[in-house]
């Protein structure tokens, strides 16, 4: 893949003619990078909309069943949105197919580069074609399916008619009705290995005789293959792709990007006192920040990984300079530090983060991605990811002690088995506000504290009213959050302004 401006891409377009012959189908298991030359910002736009929508197939996946209409419908209408294909139909969708394919290849760049994260892209980009050739017409699918070089033999009418008591009864959900309506593969049992052990297949003289409803079994499994195959050559061939200093950045820090708003300037500013501090890292901190706080008033002391998180965080939430200078003073020299080591060691590096010394970056708070993906935690740390970085024993007494009901528990310890920590975060968020559905998808700890901060002050209703819940710390907690309830930032927004985001990450140190 080359890049170039964007009029030299489209002069060459003009030139080359109608390409549609490159994508013939909506789909496809990316089998040959791009060669076209692209802009860097086509670039990075097609990234961050890649990203987006895998990020949404992971919330998808967990909070509805994958057949269910609702997921369907609703991955439909996301891919619509980012402009991805969508409709195997449709005839002018050469644009939303050809961004589909270099935004694969970009994202198997990034994500190539830890054991890690190819498991995790796999799995998204494995639902995602799931749900695509599922919705592929009868006709369609075969069509891909020789397109992809998975011809299985059909089997003819007259056999299907001698075994159809046998694919019956061996295939789920089939009568026999079902069973002479359907076209039936003769596939070669070691490409049916995951149908013969859920029992959902037929099996003679080694083959198994598949129906079409469940070909895409297959199909995933072949795809799984290929994609695990690639991803393994992808990460050796890195280095070389690393040296072109323009996308070096780019590489490194996508894995870690998040595309929501930063939190960066906050309209509560200055309107949280110290003293709600204590209240407020109860109620409305995710489980990271409520670590960092417990820490930080036990031991009067955190290492530089937890002040940067947390003091973050903080700015985020509206603390000001003056406030977070007094806040971390009046905690550590309560501890082994005194006025005028804090004022010479610590006061600088609180002042750099709000941008007022050094380069004056105003540092913007850190999101999900980057406090699961970068800087893990070591022995006497307390900054990371909870749900990434403990032992799950550990976290398990954690959320025993802040009174996480055991079926809540063991929801988060599956969620957190499955490496779904932005999930598992979700979950604490409903159990934690007594909600059944959060309605958003949680990338930023800010985040957490904006819609809890919305939820308590009336923002969103509760599924039990708070004055019946028999809890009267947090009624008068709901009462306080009224008068420190903060705006939050929307996450409509424009293309550029993420870009802008996006390369202000990057340069951070």
């Amino acid at each position: 893949m080359e890049f170039s401006s964007g009029r030299a891409r489209l002069k060459q377009g003009r030139l080359a003619g109608d390409r549609r012959e490159l994508y013939p189908h909506s789909l496809q298991f990316y089998l040959e990078p791009p060669t076209e030359n692209i802009s860097l910002v086509e670039f990075e736009s097609f990234a961050i909309d890649r990203l987006k929508l895998l990020k949404i197939v992971e919330n998808l996946g967990v909070s509805y069943v994958r057949s269910s209409d609702s997921y369907k419908t609703k991955l439909q209408n996301e891919l619509r949105k980012l402009k991805f294909p969508y409709k195997a139909l449709a005839e002018d969708d050469y644009e939303a197919r050809r961004k589909d394919h270099i935004s694969h290849f970009i994202l198997r760049l990034a994500y190539c580069q830890s054991e890690e994260l190819r498991r995790w892209f796999l799995q998204q980009e494995m639902d995602l074609l799931r749900y695509r050739f599922n919705e592929l017409t009868d006709s369609l699918r075969q069509k891909f399916l020789e397109h992809v070089n998975l011809s299985f033999e059909a089997i003819s009418e007259d056999l299907k008619n001698e075994l159809a008591n046998e694919l019956c009864a061996s295939t789920p959900g089939l009568s026999t009705i079902k069973v002479k309506e359907q076209m039936f593969y003769k596939v070669g049992l070691a490409d049916a290995v995951d149908l013969f052990r859920a029992r959902r297949v037929f099996i003679k003289d080694g083959f198994a005789y598949v129906p079409l409803k469940d070909i895409d079994a297959i199909v995933l499994n072949n795809y799984r293959t290929k994609l695990s195959k690639a991803l393994a050559l992808t990460a050796r061939s890195l280095p070389s792709v690393q040296s072109d200093e323009r996308l070096q950045p780019l590489l490194n820090h996508l894995s870690h990007s998040y595309v929501g708003p930063d939190y960066s300037v906050q309209k509560n500013t200055g309107k949280i006192s110290l003293e709600q501090i204590d209240a407020l890292s109860v109620k409305s901190y995710p489980l990271c920040m409520r670590q960092l706080h417990k820490a930080l008033r036990d031991n009067h002391h955190l290492r530089h990984g937890g002040r940067m998180q947390y003091g973050l965080f903080l700015k985020g939430i509206g603390l000001t300079l003056e406030q977070a200078l007094e806040f971390w003073k009046k905690e550590f020299i309560r501890g082994k530090v005194d006025a005028d080591k804090f004022d010479k060691g610590y006061a600088y590096s609180i002042r750099h983060n709000y941008g007022k010394e050094g380069k004056r970056t105003d540092y913007t708070p850190y999101s999900c991605m980057k406090i699961i993906m970068s800087n893990p935690p070591s022995q006497g740390d307390y900054h990371g990811c909870p749900f990434r970085h403990s032992d799950p024993e550990l976290l398990k007494q954690k959320l025993q002690s802040y009174k996480i009901p055991p079926t809540g528990i063991t929801q988060i310890l599956e969620l957190v088995k499955g490496m779904h920590y932005q999930l598992a975060c979700q979950k604490y968020f409903e159990l934690t506000h007594d909600v059944e559905d959060i309605g958003f998808s949680l990338n930023h700890p800010n985040q957490y504290f904006v819609e809890s901060q919305r939820l308590l002050s009336g923002g969103r209703e509760l599924k039990k009213e708070l004055s019946n819940s028999g809890n009267p710390q947090q009624k008068s907690n709901s009462q306080e959050s009224m008068n420190s309830s903060s705006t939050p930032t929307s996450s409509n927004t424009t293309a550029d302004a993420e870009l802008e985001g996006l390369e202000a990450y990057f340069t951070e140190d």
